[in-house]
């Protein structure tokens, strides 16, 4: 009997060392955590998605948006649980926007799915992979931060499920939902698509609230490639986005689209106030930017001032190497500048840099921070795999809770100083005339002082305005400052003759002793 037994446990043995190895090894330590997964399938009722199938027939049914939504988390785990198989991320193909689906369609779904040959090569391989997960798991008693994981274009939620259980293994909820246009599976790259996948980020930190364990206060969005872009849309909707990582990501490859959403006031640089991470691929010649028509005149990211920000580049990674599942499918041939474990060297360092500034800015971690701000080699890396540019944010920066901080931190009476010196840094500092205006009428009825300070500041940022030199006039007379009222609104009525208030409170004002 014994003898069986060894040999039914040797047999094990050499089928397991006889089992293809991956192309992906996590070359970055994972942390204490044991790792937790769990797939919530949920709509958003606020939207509606697919309004007709692909034969064009009108689709009946369940019409609000689906967000199959993916949460790693720090778990707990018994001694006989056994980890999940990365054939559990690839099921999860055939139901990314079809929760219904019958059972024994989903194998030929995710084999449509997987219809390349880069894939469908490596299927069998990869499937029967060991992860770091284990699914519906308990969770870990406590508060961890959260990062929403924003995917590449039409890509399914796990492409970085490696990445993701290493962020949860080291304290940190993770969640995800695969890239789906407005209206049907496929991403479509413009405005429309841009807002669907920022809509689904909004939902993921909605959902959030339901997590316990989960600590909105501190929330980053991380993002490769077209989530790369995104992520920076969704950061200037919600500010309770506290920090932004770029996974190569497309803010900095698809400068038209930026462009175009700045016109229409959907992005603005000076309005950026999240810390970002940008972790770059190898540099690209003029040659290979003309060939791809990106364009090479304008970079939003040249024009952020008021945020931290660190610009990472691994010369030695191309783009597809940022996302794991992309290293794993991989065929060898594929592997002409970098072999397998060089390009998961170069991941597992992307992978700490990430986790560093994540600890830095989520946990408050002043050693991690300063680890970002270190050159490579004082923090051990080897000098040809990054390169490190770090740009402090200016304060305060073109938005009025910044601002508001700033003259919290300083004194209100330093507000005209403090715009005159970042007007040097920033010509076109702006803040808008009508919400500053709203801003210091409120500020009347708490200290009329601090009310003629800031409306002071929209006079200088718009002195062709009547409607600010009469709102400063009123706070001088809130305040007490007869002569500085009289004088303001002689001014608004320069500039406007019909402003019959100035006209009344001159009248009224000058007729006093």
């Amino acid at each position: 009997m014994k003898r069986i037994l060894v040999l039914t446990v040797l047999s094990s043995c050499l089928a397991l060392a006889q089992q293809p190895k991956s192309n992906f090894t996590m070359e970055a330590p994972y942390g204490p955590y044991t790792v937790g997964f769990r797939v919530v399938l949920q709509y958003d009722y606020t939207r509606s998605y697919r309004r007709v199938d692909v034969e064009g027939n009108l689709v009946t049914g369940e019409r609000a948006r689906p967000i199959q939504t993916l949460i790693w988390y720090p778990a707990q785990v018994d001694k006989s649980a056994k980890p999940m198989l990365y054939g559990r991320y690839l099921d999860l193909l055939a139901i990314e926007d079809n929760f219904t689906l019958e059972e024994q369609k989903r194998e030929a779904k995710v084999m449509s799915e997987l219809r390349s040959d880069y894939f469908l090569k490596n299927y069998e391989r990869e499937k029967s992979q060991v992860t770091k997960a284990y699914q519906d798991v308990r969770a870990e008693p406590g508060h961890f931060p959260v990062v929403v994981y924003a995917p590449s274009l039409s890509a399914p939620a796990f492409e970085n499920s490696d990445l993701c259980e290493y962020l949860a293994s080291h304290g940190y909820i993770v969640v995800a939902s695969p890239s789906m246009g407005a209206h049907s599976h496929g991403m479509t790259q413009d405005l429309e698509g841009i807002a669907a996948e920022v809509g689904d980020i909004e939902f993921l930190i909605g959902y959030l609230q339901k997590i316990p364990e989960a600590d909105l206060s501190h929330v980053a969005v991380a993002g490769y490639s077209w989530g790369g872009l995104t992520n920076v849309f969704a950061a200037m909707n919600d500010d309770r986005i506290t920090a932004l990582v770029g996974l190569d990501g497309a803010i900095r490859y698809r400068p038209e689209l930026a462009k175009q959403a700045e016109e229409v006031k959907l992005l603005d640089p000076n309005k950026l106030t999240a810390p970002l991470l940008y972790l770059s691929s190898k540099p690209y010649t003029m040659e290979e930017l003309n060939q791809l028509k990106w364009g090479t005149s304008y970079s939003f990211m040249n024009e952020l001032r008021y945020n931290d920000y660190y610009f990472v580049q691994s010369p030695t990674m191309i783009h597809a190497e940022f996302a794991s599942w992309f290293i794993r499918f991989r065929e060898d041939q594929y592997f002409t500048e970098s072999s397998p474990a060089e390009v998961c060297q170069s991941f597992g360092w992307m992978a700490r840099d990430m986790l560093q500034f994540l600890n830095a800015y989520l946990k408050n971690d002043a050693t991690a921070l300063q680890f970002l701000k270190n050159d490579p080699d004082k923090n051990s890396v080897p000098r040809h795999l990054l390169t490190v540019d770090t740009r402090e944010a200016l304060h305060p920066a073109a938005n009025i809770p910044d601002f508001a901080r700033e003259l919290a931190a300083q004194g209100f009476d330093k507000a005209t100083e403090i715009y005159e010196r970042v007007k040097k840094t920033n010509p076109a500092f702006k803040l808008d005339e009508n919400a500053v205006n709203h801003w210091g009428y409120a500020l009347m009825d708490v200290d009329p002082s601090k009310a003629v300070a800031v409306l002071k500041v929209n006079v200088a940022m718009y002195p062709e305005s009547a409607n600010t030199y009469d709102s400063l006039a009123e706070a001088q007379e809130a305040a007490g400052d007869k002569s500085g009222a009289i004088a303001n609104y002689r001014k608004s009525l320069q500039l406007n003759a019909d402003n019959e208030h100035a006209k009344a409170r001159l009248k009224e004002l000058e007729a006093k002793p």
